[in-house]
């Protein structure tokens, strides 16, 4: 969804026509598999970070256009809201330093757009939901001018046919409706990216799901939305809910959402494709030129774009890529549970603890995922995502065992994974060792929060958010990791 999509009406037979062209790729992409036509030589990786903008009183800036414009940079882009932008960092192998090359890229590119964005009034800060957000920051005029954003926005309330409910329980409740997708924005996340092999995608998307749970526990950093203190990752129910183009009655139905971790373990990369095309009809069907049967039937590469389309809008939580870099194909699994921050420490831990053990476990003999029901993965990321560090999991082995108990006895593994991978082990070790630190102190960004403006509640509770979130962005700049904040 990183296209440029002009404003306009679709009817029923832009839909008809999308979808046939859709099939026609499922075709392709089918016979690209069987013929083993997909770049694997030297798999890359890559992260992009979704970021805030807060002016010096810890209040949402609206100013994403005039930000890109100071930082002036390829890698930064809008987001969905004017109070976001995004940093894409460029991709690498993990072997002779990647890892370090890649917090070397995040790091540097932070540092410099945060220099060129303070003549803007804004600073950048890494967090899954800004606290100090309040309604008004969540209208429509507060939308990103690229049209796309509109598109979508007026095609997911057109598919629901009526305003959103957000309904979050926690340690709060909130119960709101609103008219536009906005309240999507307030989720700012991490995004990492693992090339893989056509026949080991599978193994290493099932590996995904299988632990999304661990990583949501030990990351989680969204404590807060429109002051309320609601789970400890509340960017999880929020963004299922705020781009949900079911009514009641189609919820009812069992209609699958547009948010999804999904049903089912899979033995391809065919299926969570064709699941797409299966249950989701076209949200913004656009028919692009190409001819993908006569590309590839030429020897050529087909850019499948019907197909890339139709996934960008279908926000798996392990979501499945098909993309072409120098005229060669290949398959990414992106992973989005995490949100965004604290340090940049901290992502890079949280980038490694993921490679690593995703590595780990997708290569292993036995696959985890052949003793662990579906179900159950999906009840671990949910209840992850509520709790925190404070979550339990059912895993094989256990009935119910806490998520930081099984996250220190993964360490290992990952280690091996990210050697595997050719990471230095010195590297390995130093980011392994501030998830360890996360684990055996029960912090992480979002428990940090919650103390702090618990500390702070003599003060009432948006002036102890917004100074907190003043005290975490000065800390966050220094890249020193969570778990060592007081």
């Amino acid at each position: 969804m990183g296209e440029e999509v002009e404003e306009q009406e679709f009817g029923g037979s832009d839909r008809a026509r999308f979808r046939e062209k859709l099939r026609r790729s499922l075709d392709v992409l089918a016979r690209m598999l069987e013929e083993q036509r997909f770049d694997a030589t030297d798999p890359m990786t890559g992260l992009e970070v979704e970021l805030n903008l807060i002016d010096e009183a810890g209040l949402p800036v609206l100013r994403n256009d005039e930000v890109l414009d100071a930082i002036d940079h390829p890698d930064f882009q809008t987001e969905l809201a004017r109070f976001n932008v995004e940093v894409n960092v460029p991709p690498t192998a993990l072997h002779h330093g990647g890892l370090a090359r890649l917090e070397d890229s995040l790091r540097q590119r932070l540092d410099d757009a945060r220099k060129r964005s303070a003549g803007e009034g804004a600073d950048l800060v890494m967090i899954g939901i800004l606290p100090t957000l309040a309604p008004e920051h969540l209208q429509s005029q507060s939308m990103s001018t690229d049209s796309r954003y509109a598109v979508i926005n007026d095609q997911v309330l057109a598919a629901r046919g009526e305003d959103i409910r957000i309904s979050i329980e926690g340690a709060e409740r909130l119960d709101m409706v609103t008219d536009t997708v906005l309240p999507e924005a307030a989720c700012t996340s991490t995004q990492f990216h693992i090339q893989v092999r056509p026949d080991k995608f599978a193994a290493y998307w099932n590996a995904s799901q299988a632990v999304c749970a661990l990583q949501v526990a030990v990351g989680a950093n969204s404590p807060y939305f429109l002051g309320k203190e609601l789970w400890r990752e509340t960017r999880i129910p929020l963004f299922e809910q705020s781009t949900d183009t079911r009514s009641e009655e189609l919820q009812a139905q069992g209609v699958r959402p547009r948010v999804w971790f999904g049903e089912r373990w899979v033995t391809s990369v065919f299926d969570l494709f064709e699941e797409n095309r299966r249950y989701f009809p076209a949200l913004i069907p656009l028919l692009d030129d190409e001819d993908p049967v006569a590309v590839l039937g030429a020897g050529g590469t087909p850019g499948l774009a019907e197909l890339r389309l139709h996934n960008g809008t279908i926000y798996r939580w392990n979501r499945p890529v098909y993309d072409v870099a120098d005229g060669l194909p290949h398959l990414r699994v992106e992973n989005r549970v995490l949100a965004a921050g604290p340090t940049v420490t901290d992502t890079m831990a949280n980038a490694a603890f993921y490679f690593g053990l995703v590595r780990a476990l997708a290569e292993s003999e036995r696959p985890l995922w052949s003793r662990l029901p579906f179900s159950v993965a999906d009840d671990n990321f949910h209840d992850a995502a509520r709790r925190g560090i404070d979550a339990e999991v059912h895993w094989p082995g256990h009935d119910r065992v806490a998520a930081t108990e099984v996250v220190l006895r993964l360490l290992e593994p990952a280690r091996e994974g990210l050697l595997d991978w050719g990471v230095d082990p010195a590297d390995a070790d130093r980011l392994l060792g501030v998830i360890e630190e996360r684990a055996r102190r029960r912090v992480n960004g979002a428990e940090w929060l919650v103390r702090r403006v618990r500390e702070r509640s003599r003060d009432g509770r948006r002036a102890a958010l917004r100074a907190t979130l003043l005290d975490y962005r000065e800390r966050m700049h220094t890249g020193e990791p969570v778990h060592t904040w007081d």
